[in-house]
């Protein structure tokens, strides 16, 4: 991987590039174009090194899409990372004129062909225009997919293979989504979303078998990339399941997402994502997707029931946590394969 000091250069075509503001007045330019993924931060092996005492020694990265689409990562900053001033907890895809925080360093993110969505200065006009759009109560099931250890991952691959990994991963990841009847409702750097509609009778037994079989398919994909490529160490990811109530609505065209979702089951989901960490488990179900599934299924004794802390909640929240082996047993019993 290439590093070096930030100095200035000069940006003869439209191409995406930063803009990185200091105490002099001065702008420089940083482009974005020759790899799909540049790091930031205070050591030498970053692609942007910035001499910022507040910025981390590995703090972001900056990944693009074969779509065209930035995603900005917080690689565990202790400071964190921020645009349009709030802090990114997950990673977020970025538009044209978004201002990045790194420590006490301010950068412009400039990517012509993707229009803003919002005036960076006006920092709730973004979630209004979200919000807007998100009309109908549905419920629903959201599958968090999340890459362990990526952090590490980004430190230890060349940035060349290790897009190349990502994108495999996303684009794998999509198609198994798809096979088993949802859609991919976000990429978000090392993490997929994907959402399941349900009718109003519930999650039917074919339902919730797709959910599980589409969860061991993605952990078998992502085992297999070890093969692939030349991984340090094999690839492992974790999974949050929640089922609820949340406001859908149609937000995209083309080859973009039909639907959206927001509230509390997607915040949950993300989660218990995380909650699998603290229990050393892969997967990790809500209550509501537990009851759904015991209901339609009922054989569901490969679960064990926890009480977790979960962010941002008041009181420890009932979940239910597997493994992938688990997972898999339980789906050779009941249909008689499995990926």
């Amino acid at each position: 991987m290439h590093s070096f000091l930030v100095e200035p250069v000069v940006i003869l075509q439209p191409i995406p590039h930063l803009v990185l503001h200091s105490s002099d007045l001065n702008s420089r330019q940083l482009p974005l174009v020759g790899n799909n993924c540049w790091t930031i931060g205070r050591s030498e092996d970053n692609t942007f090194v910035i001499p910022d005492r507040w910025i981390s020694r590995n703090h972001a990265m900056l990944q693009s899409m074969e779509t065209g689409e930035f995603y900005l990562i917080d690689l565990g900053s202790r400071n964190g990372t921020f645009v349009n001033g709030r802090r990114v907890s997950i990673p977020v895809t970025l538009r044209n004129g978004d201002r990045l925080t790194f420590g006490q360093t301010e950068l412009d993110f400039v990517c012509p062909q993707n229009r803003p969505t919002a005036n960076a200065d006006d920092s709730d006009s973004r979630d209004f225009t979200a919000t807007a759009t998100l009309h109908v109560r549905r419920l629903i099931s959201v599958l968090v997919i999340d890459i362990r250890d990526f952090t590490v991952l980004t430190r230890q691959l060349d940035e060349k293979v290790l897009s190349e990994v990502i994108g495999t991963w996303f684009r794998q990841a999509g198609n198994i989504i798809r096979e088993y009847g949802s859609w991919v409702d976000k990429y978000i750097g090392d993490a997929v979303m994907a959402v399941w509609t349900h009718g109003a009778q519930g999650v039917d037994r074919d339902e919730a078998l797709r959910i599980c079989q589409a969860i061991a398919a993605l952990h078998q994909m992502t085992s297999n990339l070890y093969h692939q490529y030349p991984l340090p160490f094999p690839l492992k990811i974790g999974a949050g399941v929640n089922t609820g109530f949340a406001m859908v609505g149609n937000t995209g065209s083309g080859d973009r997402p039909d639907y959206t979702a927001l509230g509390d089951t997607v915040n949950a989901a993300f989660r218990l994502e995380s909650a699998t960490k603290q229990l050393g488990l892969d997967i990790a179900l809500g209550e509501r997707t537990y009851q759904h599934l015991a209901e339609q299924i009922g054989n569901v004794q490969f679960l064990e029931r926890y009480c977790v802390d979960l962010k941002g909640y008041d009181t420890p929240t009932p979940t239910h946590a597997c493994s992938f082996a688990d997972l898999d047993r339980f789906l050779r019993a009941t249909l008689g394969t499995v990926r």
